[in-house]
């Protein structure tokens, strides 16, 4: 135990040494994490007051659960002591600590003897083998650029996807208890990490694994050992699972409601208005079609067949898509040319030159999985026969085939129309950290196999040669005649440097700048892997010929692998990325325009901010209730509603939300052209009707399309149009005549609502709040009894409203959270029950049959 316990405060000691400034009061500014928090500031701050998040925000787009943004989940204990514990550990080292030693465990697990041979294991050469591995699963340069984007959460997902895999592969091994417990604990942790699209492609890759594993010990005469292992996998990936019921409860509830569900829009109805279509259009769904995303959508972001080569030679294709030259570049020296300031062409060569030239819409580094590891990885399938090395191999090749969605069709689309739930996720490029893992896996297979074998020199000769020829010989052509077989340029070259320098001449000049400048960045770093390689392949054979002791070997392997990643990841991810904490919301400072808002104290009121993608930025929720917002899982009809009715009939819709002020960049003074542009103003939208206010005219149309439609011309403040599904609540309703009528809102909480109505006869009220799961999460009570409401204008709250005086109550009350709490109680104490129990046996009983 004590040389597992060194090396796991080794991994600490690195992942601190890689974020020092984390230890000096410091923090990354993750864009995704500013999103986040802006985001739930209406939720906090409810919550310092009543001790409990409310189950719903109207800080972003007019209203929305708040299961996907900050929810209460009170009784998992057991991710939530975990996680308390890790917290401890300041971010993002925690991150990286935890990934190492998750990845640590498995490969110890993959490194034991060859269940398949005699030779003897070697525990020592067994854990520096499993710790190289580690480092480079933790230090793969896409999992370092996620840590910088702050997609912490799949990080997260990330780390603990390791640990599942070795619980599953001990299980089927016959080390029943130990792998149960195992799986039981990590299921849980990687449920807790809350990046369901991570641990969907996890559970595909532990089916593949169960699959082929199952195959080989059916023909090896084990199939009770398979059926016991996986009555033993059943019951601890579900408790695992089962331990997050409320989260898994809540979100396939949540999730038929977004952009990931079914649109009841035709395509008719979204090709007609897709001329007017808003900036966030493509997140919409095929509408009318089937349940799940858009397939451009979802393959927006696919991985190019030739990027590939980055996994050998970082810098392939041009790194990042901004920055990465210096002085020395032909970019830099065609800018001063032109008669650029200096100081404004470093600055720009540095920050913003577009060297990359890949398939994606934009990246901020290169998948890089590491010189030594992949030559490693090829080195550990010609030497190894552990039967796990196939499993290693197809899962690489899978993942890296799912990161090339659209330009892999042949695999990918069939798994888009007919596999479950793959049409439910975008951003497939991601499936490129898990390769990273079965990289890890096949490198430790391959210096275990010589020395669990002690092969000599002479044996290695030949497989040595074979990887060295694929990964070192691969790097030097491509080195030295990588423009012969590459162009280093792509479409969009012109068109964005057009922007820059808004000339066509001097954007031809430059593109052939950056062209240079692409090819050399090119070669150097494939150089660069074939040194690396070299001196990896160096190492082998000189501690076959027994020139280098293991005491020197191991540390030295580490060491290369450790040189080879930091250096590229410090390309992009550095101490120079780390900000004082007093400035990591610096992009929240309050603005004259949100001072002047500020300043109307009425209970609830929207604001539509026009100085940017306000579909796509959660910078107004910070200060306010936003017209808009930032998250993946937006609700579909308030996206549908953006998107084909808002640009058509922009200022009814903004009327109907509430949208009383509209944040606005000034025009510049024509006279003026010189005068730099002023701050954004706070322009009041006088038409805004209000929380509640009471209509003249019901239109009743017969389905989605029809409504939207309507919609698109509505003048919402005398008439509402409501689907044909609602109108039995509209039978014996009688001429509406508002004249006289009051309706106000009196008291806010963001999932309770009361308002106070007075009118001389029944009315149709509409309500300026978004309707989700109307009378079965969402209810609605007048004076204290409930009753039904309808929607209305797509997307907003109706009800009919007696004569009189009346208080009237919108409660959020989905039956299924109080369900989700009972369950996670009951389960993760059965959990940790399980847990136990497995760990005592698995200890008492250590002479578990091995295959």
């Amino acid at each position: 135990m004590r040389p597992h316990l060194l090396f796991v405060l080794g991994f600490l000691v690195l992942a601190g040494i890689y974020f020092v400034p984390a230890f000096q009061g410091k923090e990354l500014p993750m864009q995704d994490i500013r999103q986040s928090y802006a985001s739930t500031i209406e939720l906090r701050e409810f919550k310092k007051q009543t001790g409990e998040f409310p189950l719903w925000t109207n800080a972003l787009f007019s209203g929305m659960p708040a299961y996907m943004i900050a929810f209460d989940y009170p009784y998992t204990f057991v991710g939530r002591t975990v996680e308390s514990v890790l917290n401890l550990i300041p971010r993002p080292v925690n991150l990286l600590f935890v990934t190492m030693v998750s990845m640590y465990l498995l490969l110890l697990v993959i490194g034991r003897t060859d269940p398949d041979d005699a030779s003897p294991d070697k525990p020592a050469a067994r854990r520096w083998l499993a710790a190289t591995g580690a480092v480079a699963y933790a230090f793969g340069t896409y999992l370092m650029l996620t840590v910088e984007a702050g997609h912490v959460s799949k990080v997260w997902a990330m780390a603990y996807a390791p640990g599942v895999l070795a619980g599953v592969i001990q299980t089927l091994r016959g080390k029943y208890w130990a792998g149960a417990a195992l799986t039981a604990f990590f299921a849980c942790m990687e449920l807790n990490a809350n990046h369901l699209q991570i641990t969907y492609y996890l559970f595909i890759l532990v089916a593949i694994y169960v699959l082929m594993e199952g195959i080989a010990l059916v023909r090896m005469g084990k199939a009770k050992q398979l059926a016991v292992g996986l009555a033993f996998l059943a019951v601890a990936g579900g408790l695992g699972a089962a331990s997050f019921s409320k989260r898994l409860l809540v979100l396939n509830q949540y999730q038929k409601e977004t952009i990931r569900g079914r649109s009841e829009l035709t395509a008719k109805t979204t090709a007609q208005t897709a001329d007017a279509a808003a900036p966030a259009a493509a997140a919409a769904p095929a509408a009318g079609s089937k349940d799940g995303l858009d397939k451009d959508y979802a393959f927006n972001w696919s991985y190019g067949k030739a990027e590939a080569l980055n996994l050998l030679i970082p810098n392939f294709f041009g790194g990042g898509s901004g920055g990465g030259l210096d002085e020395g570049s032909e970019f830099y020296k065609a800018l001063v040319n032109k008669g650029v300031d200096p100081g404004a062409a470093r600055q720009f060569v540095e920050l913003g030159a577009p060297t990359y030239w890949g398939d994606q819409p934009g990246v901020g580094g290169p998948s890089y999985a590491g010189a030594v590891l992949l030559f490693l990885f090829l080195l550990g399938l010609t030497l190894s026969t552990h039967r796990i090395r196939w499993y290693l191999l197809v899962g690489a090749l899978f993942m890296i085939a799912i990161a090339m969605g659209k330009n892999l069709l042949v695999i990918n689309g069939p798994l888009f129309d007919y596999f479950p739930l793959f049409n439910k996720f975008r951003a497939v490029t991601m499936t490129m950290g898990l390769a990273q893992l079965f990289f890890a896996g096949g490198a430790v297979l391959g210096i275990h196999a010589i020395v669990s074998r002690n092969l000599s020199a002479e044996q290695l000769k030949k497989p040595l040669a074979i990887s060295v020829g694929l990964t070192a010989g691969l790097a030097l052509v491509l080195a030295l005649l990588g423009g012969v077989f590459f162009s280093f340029q792509t479409a969009n070259d012109i068109p964005v440097l057009m922007q820059y320098f808004g000339d066509q001449a001097m954007a031809t000049d430059m593109q052939r700048a950056l062209i240079s400048d692409r090819q050399s960045m090119a070669r150097a770093d494939g150089f660069r892997s074939v040194i690396f390689i070299l001196l990896a392949a160096a190492a082998i054979y000189g501690f076959a010929l027994k020139k280098l002791k293991a005491g020197v070997f191991f540390p030295l392997l580490l060491a290369l692998m450790v040189f080879d990643l930091f250096m590229v990841d410090k390309r992009f991810l550095n101490n120079g990325n780390f900000i004082p904490k007093t400035q990591v919301n610096s992009a929240f400072e309050e603005t004259p325009a949100d001072a002047q808002i500020l300043g109307d104290k009425s209970l609830s009121y929207r604001v539509w901010d026009q100085t940017g993608s306000f579909m796509n930025d959660n910078r107004t929720s910070f200060f306010h209730k936003s017209i808009g917002g930032y998250h993946a899982a937006k609700l579909r009809r308030y996206q549908e509603l953006i998107e084909y009715a808002f640009p058509k009939n922009t200022l009814n819709i903004l009327n109907m939300l509430n949208g009383k002020y509209a944040i606005m960049q000034p025009q510049p003074d024509p006279a003026n052209p010189q005068q730099q542009p002023s701050a954004p103003v706070a322009q009041p939208n006088p038409e805004a009707l209000g929380n509640a206010w009471f209509v003249r005219t019901v239109v009743q149309v017969p389905d989605a399309d029809a409504e939207m439609a309507a919609v698109q011309t509505l003048n919402p403040r005398d008439s509402v149009v409501v689907d044909k599904r609602f109108a039995d609540q509209l039978n014996g309703l009688p001429t509406l005549d508002p004249t006289g009528a009051t309706i106000r809102l009196t008291n806010y909480i963001p999932d309770h609502l009361t308002y106070e109505s007075n009118a001389p006869t029944e009315q149709l009220a509409v309500f300026s709040e978004i309707y989700y799961r109307g009378d079965t999460d969402w209810n609605a009570y007048i004076d204290g009894k409930k009753v039904p409401h309808l929607r209305a204008n797509y997307v907003l709250r109706a009800m009919r409203v007696p004569a009189g005086k009346h208080t009237i109550e919108f409660k959020f009350e989905p039956p299924v959270v109080a369900l989700g709490d009972t369950l996670d109680a009951v389960f993760n104490g059965l959990l940790i029950a399980f847990i136990a129990l497995a760990v005592f046996l698995s200890f008492r009983k250590p002479k578990a049959v091995t295959v």
